[in-house]
């Protein structure tokens, strides 16, 4: 099967990503699963896969040289991200708010700033069957995940299967980065109005990107119109609903896929596959 990209997203955390992505991931058996959600991946709890790769995730920062600095603090008016300040005697950086945009180094009248690497994270590759396995993890206390994910999508580019990638919550730059050249998004929601609230600035930034998408319904039950109106409103089409059953919550949280404990969530599973591939090829 040729590559595509099937990116899964939400407008908030715990509203059921990695369970569709994992348990989608392993529905396709050859496929990609990509874990962005770089500050709490959590994917390989449930697929256990070998690692066999771990790569540093770099950034470049400024270190000043005060031989040559004579404090003109041109380097400080050009920083937008207030990471530099000018001191009596010194100019401060704080390394966690640069977002390595050079723009000091650059400017720099009397080359005192040189560029180095700050470690903000980590790769890590890895197999479990016919399933490849990414996750990326942001150190902690590190402002930004983008350089990770940047990382990441070099190393998917090329992949010659499905990829699932399991992206952060919400609908901030990370989200955008992860589900970018996407050609399918699949949006998780739950019925409930704080879950529509926030299917609906998932919605609109798919929108934005011109991506296709469909939603997936979980804890699915009595209330489920209300993601059904919302969605017949928008023209997107609820692609499945995962049904809220006590057994499945206590076997997710022993970290074990739902479509290996539950013969209805397999068969879901499996039409939502079949499903979306089409959607794709259409």
């Amino acid at each position: 099967m040729e590559r595509v990209k099937i990116s899964v997203l939400s407008g908030k955390g715990g509203t059921g990503k990695t369970t569709v992505s994992v348990n989608l991931a392993k529905t396709l058996k050859e496929s990609f699963y990509v874990d962005c959600d770089v500050e709490e991946p959590n994917g390989y709890l449930f697929l256990n896969p070998e690692i066999e790769y771990e790569k540093d995730v770099n950034v470049l920062i400024p270190e000043i040289d005060y031989d040559k600095c004579t404090l003109c603090g041109e380097c400080v008016k050009a920083c937008r991200f207030g990471a530099m300040t000018k001191l009596i005697k010194k100019i401060l950086v704080f390394d966690h708010l640069c977002h390595s945009c050079g723009a000091c180094y650059e400017i720099c009248p009397y080359n005192a700033i040189r560029e180095v690497p700050k470690k903000i994270g980590t790769i890590r590759k890895g197999k479990v069957d016919a399933l490849d396995f990414i996750d990326g993890r942001l150190n902690y206390g590190e402002a930004t995940g983008v350089p990770i994910l940047r990382e990441i999508n070099k190393m998917i580019r090329d992949a010659a299967k499905p990829v699932i990638v399991d992206s952060p919550p919400g609908t901030s730059c990370s989200v955008i980065h992860s589900i970018e050249d996407s050609d399918f998004c699949i949006l998780v929601t739950e019925p409930t109005p704080y879950g529509l609230h926030d299917l609906d600035l998932a919605a609109q930034l798919v929108k934005e990107m011109k991506m296709p998408m469909g939603i997936v319904i979980n804890k699915a039950g009595e209330r489920d119109e209300l993601i059904e109106e919302y969605a017949q409103k928008e023209g997107i089409r609820v692609l499945a609903k995962i049904p809220f059953k006590r057994e499945l919550a206590q076997a997710y949280s022993t970290g074990k896929l739902l479509i290996e404990v539950d013969e209805e969530i397999k068969n879901i599973f499996e039409r939502l596959a079949k499903d979306v591939l089409e959607l794709i090829e259409k």
